[in-house]
């Protein structure tokens, strides 16, 4: 069961113009929640929010699954209740998709 304490993800939008419109899907403990689509910007990038529901025991799965890959994190809440995902391009052109966790706001 699902109370009204969320968490609060920020998705940062790529400078890098080749993850222009990377569709990347967020998965709650296997559970598809929403899709976002990386808009790459000039110079200072952006960010798009959303909360997600948090469960009375407060640990949960985040999944984030771009291409042909699966990112998978365990989060806690409170201790994790904000989080930052980033999306970059390895050396070897591979995405990559990585998480900064916190209590407090960014």
């Amino acid at each position: 069961m699902f109370g009204c304490k969320k968490y609060v993800v920020s998705f940062e939008q790529p400078t890098n113009s080749k993850l222009d419109n990377v569709k990347l899907e967020i998965l709650l403990d296997k559970e598809k929640i929403q899709e976002i689509n990386l808009k790459a910007a000039s110079g200072i990038p952006g960010y798009e929010t959303v909360e997600l529901p948090i469960s009375d025991e407060g640990k949960h799965l985040l999944q984030i699954k771009a291409k042909d890959t699966t990112f998978s994190y365990d989060i806690k809440y409170p201790e994790e209740q904000y989080i930052r995902v980033v999306s970059h391009l390895k050396t070897d052109g591979k995405l990559h998709v990585g998480i900064l966790k916190r209590q407090y706001k960014f």
